[in-house]
């Protein structure tokens, strides 16, 4: 059974963070409250600990992930910020908006699935956030179920779904809703790559007016 962290939501604990963030840096692998779903949390750069996330969801190894970051600064670590992207980033973060871009070096080629693009959002919750924070790098952020299952939306349904993880930061039901909308930003024509809690014609009304 998976070591359970329980935290406030609004106003989250450093050192239990601390306690989760210091599982990732040693490449295991924990679930955590977003500002859509639950998700799962390893260090991109760990390639053993990538491909033991894709083991407990059951997930092709040729789907890549996405990434969560603290704020633009992990962003900037991770990936080449298109002036595209970057207006998207200041109208959409932090919220359900993930932006593919070519990524930089360090990053697991299991992580990119073999591809040279990563996409990365900074969440509207402050566990999420500070969990990014405290480990020091950007972490995945897949959905806490086996693939093709319900998102988990509770602790108890990560157990449920994943009771190989090694451990969960429980802040209660999370806000659910559409998963994040993805938008490649990786050149100057951004694409709509998955529809979700952003509509794409507010995207492009962001980008159309310079906002």
């Amino acid at each position: 059974m998976p070591e359970v962290f329980r935290i406030d939501r609004d106003d989250p604990a450093v050192a239990t963070i601390r306690r989760a963030a210091d599982l990732v840096r040693r490449g295991l692998v924990i679930a955590y409250p977003t500002d859509t779903v639950y998700g799962l949390a390893v260090d991109p750069r760990n390639a053993a600990a990538v491909r033991r996330l894709f083991g407990l969801k059951g997930r092709p190894e040729t789907s890549a992930l996405t990434l969560i970051a603290s704020n633009i600064d992990q962003v900037q670590a991770v990936a080449e910020i298109t002036e595209e992207g970057a207006r998207l980033a200041a109208q959409f973060w932090p919220g359900p908006l993930t932006i593919v871009f070519c990524a930089r070096p360090g990053i697991a080629v299991e992580t990119l699935a073999g591809g040279t693009t990563v996409g990365v959002r900074v969440p509207d919750d402050a566990v999420a956030r500070a969990l990014a924070r405290e480990a020091g790098f950007c972490v995945t952020a897949t959905s806490a179920n086996r693939t093709g299952q319900p998102a988990a939306s509770s602790a108890g349904a990560v157990v449920e779904a994943l009771p190989g993880v090694d451990g969960i930061l429980d802040a209660g039901e999370s806000c659910g809703g559409a998963a994040s909308t993805i938008v490649d930003a990786s050149t100057a024509a951004v694409t709509l790559i998955r529809a979700g809690a952003i509509a794409w014609d507010r995207v492009l009304k962001s980008l159309s007016s310079g906002a």
